[in-house]
């Protein structure tokens, strides 16, 4: 069976946000044909608040590199499906407003996939540092497919902190 790596972004910013980080990495390594090689640290950032009704507050944001059998679409079925068992209803969710878990599929191996539903790599990673950061600590050396630069190149170019 054929095996890839690929980085995961993890967010949250409701309830026990560390926890719920931890409760994503676990029910991840869980699953069958994905095992979590490694993660970063934690670390937290200010929403961008999209309106004042929402209530959450600052994120806590890691990344993850995930050994998978897995298929892009597969990986990010199961991503959502993990949110899902966390609490997380993607139906009834206004753009940037608060969660309790948010899972991105950032990098699959050096491949791009560019379909209905399915961008990688993610197409705002570049512009993310609370992405960028986590991920540069466990990756710095993974070049970017379609942009020609590291994980680590990326980081230190970025300047934006959103969210969006």
């Amino acid at each position: 069976m054929l095996s890839y790596r690929a980085a995961i972004g993890l967010g949250s910013n409701l309830g026990d946000r560390s926890r719920n980080i931890d409760a994503a990495l676990a029910l991840l390594d869980g699953q069958p044909l994905i095992s979590v090689l490694l993660r970063s640290e934690l670390i937290e950032t200010e929403p961008v608040r999209v309106s004042d009704r929402d209530p959450g507050g600052p994120y806590i944001n890691a990344a993850a590199i995930v050994q998978t059998g897995l298929s892009p679409r597969e990986l990010l079925g199961t991503l959502q499906r993990v949110e899902r068992a966390l609490g997380r209803d993607r139906t009834r969710q206004a753009h940037g407003a608060a969660r309790v878990i948010d899972l991105d599929l950032l990098l699959y191996s050096d491949q791009t996939v560019s379909e209905r539903g399915l961008t990688v790599p993610h197409p705002q990673l570049h512009r993310r540092s609370f992405v960028l950061g986590p991920l540069a600590q466990i990756a710095p050396g993974w070049p970017i497919p379609g942009l020609g630069v590291t994980v680590r190149a990326a980081q230190e170019r970025c300047v934006t902190h959103d969210r969006a």
